[in-house]
């Protein structure tokens, strides 16, 4: 299941302030956001809340992603940590125009959703377990089309 708009590239780290500061000093980011989120997501296991911190860089058209996961729902982030205070790649996100159609082929296809949630009326997300196809996870997104500007897409 590979489609939609590819936007992000996403990394785990064990210090998002080191990962931030080291990415944002070697590029010209647009924007940089960085904040602590939980949000109750549904899981194999039921609803659970997911606690990580999290940053956001725009670099040209490309978001940057950094997890510092805190309290997981499921340990989808924690496993893959490097050792040190490197930021490692974790997943890529694409944007999808119609989630009900998105969804529906989903529970068609063979890799098992880990997490779903949303943000507000204007954001949905799932991440599919694609490790065994290509060595990480995907993330989808539905938004507005507000809900993406506010974010810094463009």
């Amino acid at each position: 299941m590979l489609e939609g708009q590819h936007y992000q590239n996403a990394y785990v780290t064990r210090n998002i302030d080191d990962a931030v500061a080291r990415v944002t000093a070697r590029a010209d980011a647009r924007s940089v956001v960085q904040f602590d989120a939980t949000t109750e997501v549904l899981t194999a296991f039921g609803r659970r809340p997911h606690t990580i911190k999290l940053a956001f860089a725009w670099i040209g058209d490309l978001q940057y992603e950094f997890i510092e996961p805190v309290a997981e729902a499921v340990p989808m982030f924690a496993p893959m940590l490097p050792d040190d205070d490197l930021p490692r790649f974790h997943h890529s996100c694409a944007r999808v125009p119609d989630w009900e159609d998105f969804r529906r082929r989903v529970d068609e296809q063979p890799y098992p959703v880990v997490i779903e949630g949303a943000g507000g009326s204007g954001l949905k997300f799932l991440f599919l377990d694609t490790r065994d196809l290509l060595g990480h996870y995907l993330e989808y997104t539905w938004m507005t089309d507000a809900s993406w500007e506010r974010m810094g897409g463009r």
